[in-house]
């Protein structure tokens, strides 16, 4: 990345707020998320986390970290990966480029492949195009949801692990 894209990109993510944020997640988006996520680990092995990060840290978007990059730093940093069964799964967006990340540990990343994810990234990415905030993530909420249905049934009861409300970076 040259010079004049990483101060663009810079640029960019220093010119996000708050604000853009909670317009585009407002509070009753945030709680449909969670219900939606809460519901949807009744009936599968998965934990589900979704994250929102308004910009990136300006010393990433200045040094060219990809979306990529940043979602596995957050799998990590918010222990996606340790979950009983390896099942967790990381959805991140973010809001200044209108980008989206999935990130499976391994237990479901060897049964879900890429292709698979991608399909789900654009579901939010086109309605983000749109404004569509709410319906578009709910949609891929509901479609990651049916996944782990298909492939990682619920099994009886257990713990839930990881929180299901987003976290708003």
């Amino acid at each position: 990345m040259g010079i004049g894209q990483n101060i663009k990109r810079a640029w960019r993510h220093l010119g996000s707020s708050s604000a853009d944020a909670k317009r585009a997640f407002p509070e009753a988006t945030l709680t449909a998320i969670t219900e939606a996520i809460t519901a949807g680990e009744q009936t599968h092995r998965g934990e589900v986390r979704l994250i929102v990060e308004k910009a990136l840290p300006f010393d990433d978007a200045w040094d060219g970290v990809s979306n990529r990059q940043r979602a596995l730093a957050l799998f990590a940093d918010y222990g996606v990966w340790d979950t009983e069964d390896n099942c967790g799964v990381l959805i991140y967006i973010n809001l200044a480029e209108h980008k989206v990340d999935i990130v499976a540990d391994r237990g479901i990343d060897r049964r879900i492949d890429s292709a698979t994810w991608q399909a789900v990234c654009r579901t939010m990415t086109e309605g983000f195009r749109d404004g569509q905030f709410h319906d578009a993530t709910l949609g891929a909420v509901k479609q990651v949801n049916e996944l782990l249905r298909q492939h990682f049934p619920a099994n009886g009861s257990r713990a839930n692990e990881l929180p299901d409300k987003p976290l708003m970076l």
